[in-house]
């Protein structure tokens, strides 16, 4: 499957059950978050429980296709726990890139190179990624021409770029809403058809079948409610897409 829906709330606790069992859960605990509040701990807050589904699901399709060698790129890499579980499978050749300077303090930041910098420009050669992934990212500040052409520029052909965001199937009016600094988009179905339709251009095309269907609005954020959706492409091997 190429695009998949989160169906209902469960999934995000079975998700993160899967995650803990496989000893790849790595959110900041509870404890964790209160000392920080307190000021008596230091570092970041990493990860979100509710975005668990997504975070198994790119695990997962990494370790179905991806050898551990292979050069990865995370986009919106600040407080992301991707990276820190791709590092507990064995997986050696992780980068991360956020606007956020503080990415600099994230976990294992000795073994995983983490960049300070625009993804829409960002300072890696051409082809230079096996993978690039995006956990809730692309909604913000949303320019597919740069996204897309940026990351058909970094990808290996062959390479894949993973990627979740905030999605129902009718439009949800998020006109106004400012998060990060940047405009906030809740995809549509047929936003999100386009937008695929646009990755072709880039030589991006679906890993499989699109299942778009929507059954509850798991995620409430912001006074709007929607889910998420998770996709993979991969770019073409061949020089240009008809």
């Amino acid at each position: 499957m190429s695009l998949e829906v989160l169906r209902d709330k469960s999934e995000i606790d079975r998700a993160r059950l899967e995650l803990s069992r496989r000893g790849l859960s790595c959110t900041s605990s509870s404890w964790e978050r209160i000392l920080r509040k307190l000021g008596i701990a230091k570092g970041i807050e990493v990860g979100d429980k509710v975005k668990s589904w997504d975070v198994l699901k790119t695990v997962t399709f990494i370790e179905e296709h991806i050898l551990k060698d292979a050069p990865i790129l995370d986009i919106g890499a600040y407080a992301s726990e991707l990276l820190c579980a791709l590092h507990r499978l064995g997986y050696c050749r992780l980068t991360g890139i956020d606007l956020d300077p503080r990415v600099k303090l994230m976990p294992h930041a000795g073994t995983i190179h983490y960049e300070v910098s625009d993804f829409m420009n960002a300072p890696f050669k051409s082809e230079s990624f096996e993978v690039i992934t995006a956990i809730s990212v692309i909604e913000h500040g949303f320019n597919s021409q740069s996204l897309l052409s940026e990351v058909s520029r970094l990808l290996r052909p062959g390479g894949y770029f993973i990627a979740s965001f905030d999605y129902w199937p009718e439009k949800v009016d998020t006109g106004g809403i400012v998060l990060f600094g940047m405009n906030w988009r809740i995809f549509s179905e047929q936003e999100v058809l386009h937008f695929i339709g646009e990755a072709r251009a880039h030589n991006l095309i679906p890993c499989g079948e699109l299942a778009l269907d929507a059954q509850e609005k798991a995620i409430t954020y912001g006074e709007k409610s929607y889910t998420f959706a998770w996709l993979a492409v991969t770019k073409s091997k061949l020089e240009k897409l008809a």
